[in-house]
Parts: structure tokens; sequence; C-alpha cells
């Protein structure tokens, strides 16, 4: 495909969106922004990366020999945590309330761990062993899934519950 590579790059896109999500942590802990957009913002994100990840980039990674198929795996069992950790944020009607933060921090702490891991173990593994190509195929598949999920308003509680849920 023709384009800007750097940016189909599947690592480069996915490290975009993990900086997004930190800068949305930060607004969603400061008082004076509007923590409730922010929290929209970072709930359809949360939903739309982690389910483009798992459906156009983790399985297609365990077919390389350097990238850790244990630590994909538990990529996937770390997505089910944050998604948690968002449902309970977004259950509490009262946004800046005492229960509302502590819920962000579990959420923060859940997702903040995720990424480190993720960053450090899978996509260093991607980095080394999947040749450009190839990551561009899949980060041209990850924004497509992921921009898919993000028009169907993946953010909205129902919709975090069915994930969660199933």
């Amino acid at each position: 495909m023709a384009g800007n590579k750097e940016n189909q790059d599947v690592v480069a896109a996915i490290l975009k969106d993990h900086r997004t999500m930190e800068d949305l942590f930060r607004r969603m802990r400061s008082v004076e922004a509007d923590r409730a957009a922010a929290l929209k913002e970072f709930s359809a994100l949360l939903i739309a990366h982690g389910e483009a990840e798992e459906t156009e980039v983790y399985g297609a990674l365990k077919r390389f020999k350097n990238v850790d198929d244990e630590e994909v795996d538990h990529g996937t069992e770390e997505h089910e945590e944050g998604n948690k950790a968002l449902l309970a944020l977004l259950e509490v009607d009262d946004i800046g309330s005492d229960e509302w933060d502590k819920r962000l921090e579990d959420l923060v702490e859940a997702v903040t761990h995720h990424l480190d891991e993720e960053e450090r173990t899978i996509l260093n593994g991607a980095r080394e062993s999947v040749p450009d190509e190839r990551r561009a195929e899949l980060g041209d598949a990850f924004l497509k899934e992921r921009a898919r999920q993000l028009a169907s308003d993946c953010g909205r509680v129902e919709n975090v519950r069915e994930v969660v849920h199933g």
C-alpha cells in the first residue's frame, strides 16, 4: 500500500495509542480538565485498541519465532483486567467522587502495567522479528479495525459491559 509507511507500522500505531492513553489519564486526574470527556475518549480508545490488537495483531505475531506466545496470551488477559477496571469506573455516576478517584487509580494501574509490559515484550519482539512490510500490513489491519470499533461507539458503557461479560 502506498502512503506513509511510518504511520502504518503496527508498532508505531500501537505506541501512539499508548501515549494518548497516558495523556488521557493525566486529564482524568486533573480537576481543571473535562474529566467526563476524557473518560469518554479513553473508554472508546481502550476498547477499540484492545479489540483491534486481539483480532488483527496478536494472532499474527504468534507466528513469529521471537515473539513470546505466552506474553501475547498474557496481553489478552491484561486487556480483560483493564476492561473490567474501566467498567467499574464507568459505573460510578459521580465523577471526581472518592469512589471515582479510587477506581480511576485501579484503571491507571491495570492499564499502565499492561502498556509497559506489552512495550517491553510483545512490541520489542515484533520490532526485531517482523519484517517492515508485514508490520505495515498489520498496522493497516489494526487501524481499520480500530476505526470500525470507534465508529460503532465502542466505549459506551453497554458495550464495555458486553466486552467484559461476553
